[in-house]
């Protein structure tokens, strides 16, 4: 049984079909309900995350804790989404300057 929250950093995160999704580096807290609101992993599994992006996983979405975190529900695969800025960007950065 965790006697704190902090106990929480370090343990390892599986989805629901038992892949590893990274390690719990910090506990997302809601301090006007009193109660953790998610957990954030920063250097997650690439097979599961685009580009290794940190997330935070929605406590709600936590199974299990023990020696490891079990998730109940986590996507199959989470994508960056791009948003217009960005395509811009990357548009100016593959045409070649007029001048």
């Amino acid at each position: 049984m965790l006697v704190e929250m902090t106990e929480l950093i370090g343990r390892q995160v599986y989805t629901q079909e038992g892949r590893l999704l990274g390690e719990v580096a910090n506990v997302v807290v809601d301090i006007e309900g009193s109660k953790i609101d998610g957990l954030f992993v920063a250097d997650p599994n690439p097979v599961l995350v685009e580009d290794s992006r940190p997330v935070n996983v929605p406590y709600r979405w936590v199974s299990a804790v023990n020696d490891v975190v079990i998730l109940k529900y986590f996507p199959k695969r989470v994508s960056v989404k791009r948003g217009a800025h960005a395509a811009a960007s990357a548009r100016e950065e593959e045409a070649p300057a007029a001048r």
